[in-house]
């Protein structure tokens, strides 16, 4: 049973978890553990370290002689990057993306003026590597692989800002991307303008300009913001 403890708990987890944030359980439903293992066949043991890992998110609490009360999603942790993943794959996903992205819109041009003042060497070198792939693989349909080359360029970009609390965003703008193509929030081949301006970024980073690199960042942001208008409206 200890072998199979993980793979149990990570199915739980994905059933429950999209179900808390897709509203099938609302605020102030209280779940018992008992039942909860029952219904998905597993030990209390493995129900009971699945509430935890959900208790850590506050998307419930757990009170002797209570149960486990699902809370308000005021009080989640909105930044967890698998509660982010649960709640894009619900019907409020056009919302969720909207959000996120303002929020990377906040965050990542000045991450960006950062990194331009900050950025070493080897991380200038690393973007332009990732720039050069997204731009590789920006034709023929490759969502997937240009998904890599990007996720992997913006998590540079956060890193190189020099700033831990940015960099520690990496999973949180990872989980929007990778939304973005698995729910086909995407055209089937990126917009050759948005790809045009991150080969900018990586040039602008790499030249220390941090005036250039924000308003190109925003620009990138913004290019985003429009997209969801026409395709999660």
């Amino acid at each position: 049973m200890t072998a199979q403890a993980p793979g149990l708990h990570a199915r739980v987890l994905d059933s429950l978890g999209p179900s808390i944030t897709g509203g099938e359980y609302p605020p102030g439903s209280v779940l018992r553990t008992d039942e909860l293992a029952q219904r998905f066949e597993v030990s209390r043991s493995v129900m009971r370290e699945a509430v935890r890992v959900l208790e850590s998110m506050h998307l419930v609490a757990s009170r002797r002689r209570v149960g486990v009360t699902v809370l308000p999603a005021e009080e989640w942790n909105v930044y967890d990057p698998q509660v982010i993943r649960w709640r894009l794959a619900g019907a409020d996903r056009p919302r969720q993306l909207r959000s996120l992205t303002v929020l990377r819109s906040a965050v990542e041009p000045v991450a960006a003026g950062l990194a331009a003042r900050h950025a070493t060497a080897e991380q200038c070198a690393t973007l332009t590597e990732y720039a050069l792939g997204m731009v590789a693989t920006s034709r023929g349909q490759q969502l997937e692989a240009y998904l890599v080359h990007d996720i992997a360029f913006h998590r540079t970009v956060l890193n190189a800002s020099g700033n831990e609390m940015f960099a520690r965003l990496g999973d949180v703008v990872a989980e929007i991307l990778t939304g973005r193509t698995q729910h086909d929030v995407m055209f089937e081949d990126p917009d050759p303008a948005a790809v045009t301006l991150h080969v900018r970024l990586a040039e602008a980073v790499r030249e220390g300009d941090a005036v250039r690199a924000e308003a190109l960042t925003r620009e990138i942001a913004e290019g985003a913001l429009q997209e969801l208008d026409i395709l999660a409206p």
